[in-house]
C-alpha cells in the first residue's frame, strides 16, 4: 500500500474551445477546432500522429498561442496577450510531457521544491514538506536525493507527475506520458493516472494507449487533420465510432 496524502478533490473541468487555428510555416495544425467538455474529469485525445493533439494540448497549457480563436477555463478566456496572465493561468496547471522535462543536476525533491519556491511562493519548509508528502505518495521518497540519471524511466515520469500535482492544480495536462517507456513501466505510470482519476482530478491525456483511453476517459476526441472529427463518451466511440477516418483508425490500431 502506498502511504496517504490528502489531496484535495477537484471540480470538474470546465473548459471551452472556441475556433482554434494554428499554423506553423504556413501548415495548418489545429484547423478552427471548437469543443465544449462539459462536466467531463478525464478527456483523452488520441488520432494519428501528426493530427494536431499535442499542439492542442500547448495551446490549451498557454504554452502556444493560437493565430484564432481561444480557449476559456473555469468562465474565463485565457489571454495570450500577456505574459503576465498566461503565467497566472499556467500556475493553476499541472504539466507532464513525453521526456520528463526534469532538471538533470537536480534531485528529485529539489526538481519538485523548485517550481514550489519560484512559481507558487511556498517558502523552503513549505516547498520541502509538499514535496516530501507528495514523493511518499508516489513511492519514491527513497529516490528523493536522486538525480534524473540515477533514475529509470518510470521513477523519472512519476517523479515529473508528483512535481505537476505537488501545487494541487485544477487540472492536469498528460501529454503521451508513457511513449518513452518501456511496456512494464508505462503500466506502473498508466496504473498512478488511473489512481489520480479514483481521487477525482481532472485531466486532459493525450495517449496512443487505446485500452487505457477505453478504460479511463470520460470523454475521448478523436482528433485527424487538426480538427476533432468526433468526440464521444469512451464507451460509444470505441463501440460504435461515427466517422469513416475514427472507424479506420480504430481498426488499424487495435488489429494487434
Amino acid at each position: 500500500m502506498r502511504p496517504e496524502v490528502a489531496f484535495h478533490h477537484v471540480d470538474a473541468m470546465k473548459l471551452r474551445l472556441d475556433g482554434v487555428r494554428k499554423a506553423f510555416a504556413g501548415k495548418t495544425v489545429l484547423d478552427g477546432i471548437s469543443a465544449d467538455f462539459g462536466d467531463a474529469r478525464a478527456v483523452v485525445f488520441i488520432g494519428p500522429s501528426g493530427g494536431g493533439k499535442s499542439t492542442l494540448l500547448r495551446t490549451i497549457a498557454g504554452l502556444e498561442a493560437p493565430d484564432a480563436g481561444g480557449v476559456t477555463f473555469d468562465g474565463e478566456a485565457v489571454d495570450y496577450s500577456s505574459e503576465e496572465k498566461l503565467r497566472a493561468h499556467r500556475r493553476r496547471l499541472g504539466i507532464v510531457f513525453q521526456a520528463f522535462n526534469l532538471f538533470p543536476h537536480l534531485t528529485a525533491l529539489a526538481n519538485i521544491t523548485l517550481a514550489l519556491e519560484k512559481v507558487h511562493g511556498h517558502t523552503p519548509e513549505q516547498a520541502r514538506e509538499t514535496a516530501m508528502s507528495t514523493l511518499r505518495r508516489f513511492a519514491l521518497d527513497a529516490h528523493a536525493m536522486k538525480k534524473p540519471a540515477e533514475l529509470s524511466g518510470g521513477q523519472k515520469q512519476r517523479v515529473a507527475i508528483a512535481r505537476a500535482i505537488a501545487a494541487q492544480p485544477r487540472l492536469l495536462l498528460f501529454d503521451e506520458p508513457t511513449s518513452a517507456l518501456d511496456p512494464e513501466m508505462t503500466a506502473e505510470v498508466l496504473e498512478l493516472i488511473e489512481e489520480l482519476k479514483g481521487e477525482g482530478r481532472s485531466f486532459i491525456l493525450v495517449t496512443h494507449e487505446m485500452g487505457f483511453a477505453q478504460r479511463v476517459g470520460d470523454t475521448v476526441a478523436f482528433l485527424a487533420d487538426g480538427k476533432i472529427v468526433e468526440q464521444e463518451s469512451a464507451a460509444k466511440l470505441f463501440d460504435a465510432p461515427q466517422s469513416v477516418q475514427c472507424r479506420d483508425f480504430l481498426a488499424k490500431v487495435l488489429r494487434y
